[in-house]
């Protein structure tokens, strides 16, 4: 059975109050749940982590290798900061996907830049909770499950 990791960084776990005209009202509870009922559905394993910590994230990025077959990553303020989140993907030669609910290319200049898109198979933006759901079918279609 093909396993997928979502992995979410910081404040995602204030989602459904945070920004909510931003961010929307799903919480990260909700999207979990449909994450890991969408992969049900489909045949395949998902498994949920959020982190504040970019430690924590390396550390789940490096976790990933051999336990799962690719990761959905919302990386957060971390996508426009962090050449570690970069190098750990590099690193462990999984498929990742980066993932942001909002529209990072309409908001504020500074987000803009990622240093996740040079690594990532592709990224999502601006579809809500219902990015998740498209990764997961995109992470599958590129692993060919």
């Amino acid at each position: 059975m093909s396993s997928i990791l979502i992995l979410n960084g910081p404040n995602l776990n204030l989602l459904g109050t945070r920004q909510p005209e931003v961010y929307g009202k799903t919480t990260l509870q909700d999207i979990e749940n449909m994450c890991v009922s969408h992969g049900e559905s489909l045949g395949v394993s998902v498994s949920c982590i959020q982190s504040n910590h970019e430690g924590a994230l390396v550390d789940a990025i490096h976790a990933a290798k051999g336990q799962h077959d690719g990761i959905v990553l919302n990386a957060g303020a971390y996508t426009h900061t962090s050449i570690a989140l970069m190098d750990a993907i590099s690193s462990v030669a999984l498929p990742v996907i980066e993932l942001h609910l909002s529209n990072i290319h309409a908001r504020e200049s500074f987000r803009h830049k990622s240093f996740i898109a040079p690594v990532a198979v592709g990224q999502i933006c601006g579809f809500g909770a219902l990015g998740y759901r498209l990764a997961i079918d995109a992470m599958l279609n590129h692993i060919g499950k």
